[in-house]
């Protein structure tokens, strides 16, 4: 009697210990170990072969839990008798996979399979033609499926030292290009440096177009919502200041290409590239004029990094248009309503 209990608890025993294992997986994803194994990486190689054998190996692992489940209610009726027996066989089988996970027979397991683990693969890839005909579980692929963009975007924030901050700021931008407006990168209309087309290009109209630090500027007749043609720096090199002056009008490209602003930076790169023009005047749905966008903005949001020279005298001109320098609408007695 005492013996047959001795052999019941061992079989609990080996039975708990046998199910609190877990086969430990790579933390790469299968993609990874495959790129490292085709390029020559030894252990890279050695887990592409031991996560190919876990199926085989947790399908084991459910024949021996099955096998010492049934060892343990065989005993148990002989030590007990029929009824305590059967008894305790149900609820060993209702609760021992709960046995199993809890701390200590969980921790006892894992250092036990973990010690032993390659005599176990060893044995699983000699006998692999057997236990496939017991196997009833596939092992799990790692598939990273990303289902929106805001999810790869977070899978970039918390890929660790993979990427560098440039690199991720890169993949961020460029993700969310598509996605932005004209009106969220465009010069405002309150900061535009235009010209208007009668304006004489002489020496100090030469000179004030140089200080600004543009190369483009809008030709208006009148205001900014009349929009005629665009001034290029390069046309000016020729004029001799000194001696003969021209009008902006003869100077100035009498194309000139509207976009809305409401069309995303995707279409606007698309748009550029298709006219090779390098400066678009944004409207509104009243066709008026709102704002200027330039090819360098639109570079500017793909690479998430300002494109600063020497000329440039501030960061951000939106935030210069809201303190509003030049008082458009701004007479002394203005009303709000």
């Amino acid at each position: 009697m005492t013996v047959m209990a001795m052999v019941c608890l061992l079989v609990f025993v080996l039975l708990i210990l046998v199910s609190g294992a877990v086969p430990r997986r790579s933390p790469l994803s299968r993609f990874e170990l495959e790129r490292r194994r085709k390029g020559g990486d030894s252990a890279a190689s050695e887990q592409v072969a031991r996560e190919d054998l876990l199926g085989d190996v947790i399908s084991l692992q459910k024949v021996v839990g099955a096998l010492l489940l049934v060892i343990f209610v065989l005993v148990s009726v002989a030590t007990f008798g029929w009824f305590l027996g059967v008894i305790i066989g149900v609820l060993v089988a209702l609760e021992y996979a709960a046995i199993a996970t809890l701390p200590f027979p969980k921790k006892q397991s894992q250092r036990l399979y973990d010690k032993y683990e390659p005599y176990i693969l060893r044995f699983t890839h000699r006998f692999s033609r057997f236990i496939r005909l017991l196997r009833n579980v596939s092992p799990e692929v790692s598939t990273t499926r990303v289902d929106s963009r805001e999810e790869l975007l977070h899978l970039v924030a918390t890929s660790g030292t993979v990427l560098s901050p440039d690199e991720k700021k890169l993949i961020e931008h460029s993700l969310m290009f598509d996605t932005q407006l004209v009106s969220r990168i465009m010069t405002p209309r309150g900061v535009i440096d235009s010209i208007s087309k009668k304006e004489h290009l002489g020496p100090l109209v030469l000179d004030d177009l140089h200080k600004t630090g543009h190369s483009r500027f809008p030709v208006i007749d009148g205001d900014i919502d009349h929009v005629v043609g665009v001034l290029h720096i390069r046309d000016l090199l020729t004029i001799d200041g000194g001696r003969r002056s021209t009008t902006v009008e003869k100077a100035m490209e009498p194309r000139v290409f509207y976009i809305h602003q409401d069309q995303t930076l995707g279409h606007a790169l698309a748009a550029f590239l298709r006219t090779h023009h390098h400066l678009f005047v944004v409207v509104n749905e009243f066709r008026e004029t709102v704002g200027i966008l330039t090819l360098e903005d639109v570079i500017e949001t793909l690479l998430g990094r300002k494109i600063i020279d020497e000329f440039d005298l501030h960061n951000d001109l939106r935030a210069v248009a809201k303190r509003n320098p030049r008082g458009n609408n701004h007479p002394e007695k203005r009303e709000d309503v």
